[in-house]
């Protein structure tokens, strides 16, 4: 079992809540006990939260950019262990868990740059008589305290995005992790004040939906960032406390559209990683693949072909390219899906259905035929299962995916400038990606989604200027 660390330092309050078991999703051991927060925890966290602001507000740019490359600095020096922890934990591949890894120190070492720029711009004031003799510049100041509730997929590179980006803008910051994967917040927070992060400056709390709502309802927080399933987080925003400000990351469908020129040898290998990453447990994984009807029986043959080759196992070995769902609800969720789909006319070309090694296993699927109101092709799946669909007209194509309520990123296949240029002025999707699948990220580009699938901007520095209020200074000569 893994070690429990503390759920606080040891200069707050002990809390009194409840021990739960957290189960590896690689063969539903437990792992370890993990403490849960209380409404009293809660409560006594909120009474100190103006307090902790005011000492996270006392370190300088330079003071928050020290710690966070500090902070960098121990992830890469337990990088096998953290790698080792996401995928006991989260049941990601080594590979990718190894990848994850590397971002998150990344990011944290964009987040200490980014601290040091955080800044306004000087107004001209020449245009007008009444402005003449008036000098008038702005600056960014922290929005306050910020609630950074996360998601299990990436349990390390998320937080050190919300984390990261909140002490960059000199806001403290309360972490609620997910239940399937909180380790990775406690050794965050342990590096965190290891890098000379006052204490008060930064809380994980463990709870269950009513205190989050009781967090996310307080007045006490300037913002709230949220990664996780569309109906909960929309649903928060109902209770949000007046004032605060919110965003959203949830799931999307991303599409992929194979145009008649595309080249197979880059699309197909592509297309299995963005696919079948994490199981296909990620925002952006590619879950729908159009391939215009010239060339879609060539390509159905040899994505199928290579997708029979992953293998898929416990996320510990070294050789495994798909891992296990988060939990086997999940797995019987998606086989009652691709079962529904079947029954309306859809056709299994490869996998849909459980592995011997255990029922939170589902092989890698392909789906043909799908009829487009079937959930696998009208809602985010959130697993190792992919459709694929032939088309013949450009246009039709683009208004049923820019009629979808869930648009994130999507991608495209052409060796066609014309093309690009005219599929990407007409597709809504917030990242358009060409030649590369739709789960391509690198942490300090633009990030959210459309409609249904997001509020707000991510990204390092975008989410920077959202946890920061603008301040206008007007001075007269």
């Amino acid at each position: 079992m893994i070690p429990l660390p503390l759920q606080f330092p040891i200069n707050f309050k002990e809390s009194k809540g409840p021990f739960k078991p957290l189960v590896s999703p690689n063969d539903q051991k437990v792992i370890t006990e993990i403490q849960f927060s209380t409404a009293e925890d809660i409560n006594w966290v909120l009474s100190h939260l103006k307090s902790s602001q005011k000492k996270m507000q006392s370190l300088k740019g330079f003071e928050r950019a020290e710690i966070l490359k500090k902070t960098a600095e121990q992830i890469k020096h337990n990088a096998e262990k953290l790698a080792w922890l996401i995928a006991t934990e989260g049941g990601k591949p080594l590979i990718d868990a190894k990848a994850e890894v590397a971002r998150a120190q990344n990011t944290m070492e964009i987040c200490a740059e980014e601290a040091m720029r955080i800044g306004g711009e000087t107004l001209p004031m020449e245009r007008t008589a009444a402005a003449l003799n008036h000098l008038s510049y702005s600056t960014r100041t922290p929005i306050g305290p910020v609630l950074a509730i996360s998601a299990f997929n990436h349990p390390l590179n998320l937080l050190a995005h919300q984390v990261g980006c909140a002490i960059a803008a000199g806001c403290m910051v309360v972490i609620k992790p997910s239940p399937n994967t909180p380790l990775c917040a406690f050794k965050l927070e342990k590096y965190l004040l290891a890098a000379g992060l006052p204490p008060e400056c930064c809380y994980v709390l463990n709870c269950e939906i009513p205190e989050i709502e009781m967090m996310v309802s307080s007045t006490e927080f300037g913002y709230v960032s949220f990664i996780g399933a569309a109906k909960i987080g929309w649903g928060l925003r109902k209770i949000l406390a007046p004032g605060s400000r919110l965003a959203l990351e949830h799931g999307g469908q991303a599409p992929a559209i194979i145009a008649e020129d595309a080249d197979f040898d880059k699309a197909i290998p592509s297309l299995l990683k963005g696919s079948f990453y994490h199981a296909g447990q990620a925002c952006i994984s590619t879950q729908r693949i159009f391939v215009h009807e010239s060339r879609y029986q060539d390509f159905l043959l040899k994505f199928t072909t290579e997708t029979k080759k992953l293998i898929t196992a416990d996320a510990r070995e070294a050789s495994t390219q798909v891992g296990p769902l988060i939990r086997p609800s999940e797995a019987k969720r998606i086989l009652s899906w691709i079962s529904e789909a079947v029954a309306a006319g859809a056709r299994v070309e490869t996998g849909g259905e459980h592995l011997s090694i255990g029922e939170q296993f589902i092989a890698p699927t392909i789906i043909t035929h799908a009829p487009r109101e079937m959930k696998i092709m009208s809602e985010e799946v959130f697993g190792p299962l992919v459709c694929v669909n032939a088309y013949s007209d450009e246009d039709e194509l683009l208004d049923y995916l820019n009629s979808n309520q869930y648009i994130f990123e999507s991608c495209l296949f052409t060796e066609s400038i014309s093309t690009t240029m005219r599929v990407t002025q007409k597709l809504e999707s917030m990242t358009i990606v060409v030649n590369n699948h739709s789960a391509y990220r690198v942490d300090w580009m633009p990030f959210g989604g459309h409609k249904l699938s997001g509020l707000g901007m991510g990204g390092v520095k975008y989410s920077i200027d959202e946890m920061t209020r603008l301040k206008q200074i007007i001075i007269k000569g």
